[in-house]
């Protein structure tokens, strides 16, 4: 396994953000991820201020399938909504979003103790990967909320942060529980120079794709 791999996997084992940028040939964004069952306020603060895209909460398809999760996209048949309907997106994938849900803990579901709790709750609920999954999901959560779910299609079918962010979770042996934050600056997707810059000032492991990718061969 590739050492920066390795070391990224074990760095989130231990609760640390991961810098991931997908690769030139795709977005080319570098992501600000950790793993969902360590979400807290304070990290959710550190996405909002140090990365500033969209905070979402990644699983897998499997999982989505336990518990009933749709594409976004698959609800946008209404005959007045199917005209807005992107089946892909300028880089040529098929939107991962799926609903933006709370927990049914919260207040509002914005502020970043709200949200933390939402994550977290989402990551003990998969964890236990029972056949009541559905029924635990439906008691605990509601749509619409303020974090968004994506699906990951495996990096097979799909070669997003979404799918290789799972694929470091499944590496790292954690539950399909990715949280993601795309990286801004100046108005625009952060730089990935700028990006590995960040990773080297905090001492986050920087990823590309393809070292993902390597590993999968």
């Amino acid at each position: 396994m590739n050492s920066d791999v390795k070391l990224a996997a074990a760095q989130l084992k231990k609760g640390k953000f991961i810098v991931l940028y997908d690769g030139d040939e795709r977005e080319g964004e570098a992501d600000l991820i950790f793993h969902a069952s360590f979400a807290t306020p304070a990290k959710i603060a550190r996405l909002r201020k140090d990365a500033g895209g969209l905070i979402c909460l990644a699983t897998n398809i499997q999982i989505a399938n336990k518990i009933g999760l749709p594409f976004f996209v698959d609800l946008l048949n209404n005959k007045k909504l199917k005209a807005i309907r992107v089946n892909k997106t300028a880089y040529g994938d098929k939107p991962a979003f799926s609903l933006p849900i709370n927990h049914r803990d919260v207040y509002t579901g914005i502020p970043d103790n709200d949200r933390a709790l939402t994550i977290k709750q989402f990551a003990n609920l998969i964890r236990k990967a029972h056949s009541a999954m559905r029924n635990a999901f439906i008691q605990n959560f509601y749509a619409p909320g303020h974090v968004f779910l994506l699906i990951g299609r495996g990096l097979k079918n799909r070669r997003g942060h979404t799918e290789l962010s799972l694929e470091l979770a499944n590496l790292a042996k954690l539950p399909a529980a990715m949280v993601l934050c795309e990286m801004l600056g100046n108005g625009k997707a952060l730089s990935k120079k700028k990006a590995q810059a960040y990773a080297k000032q905090y001492g986050f492991v920087f990823l590309e794709g393809k070292d993902i990718f390597e590993v999968k061969k």
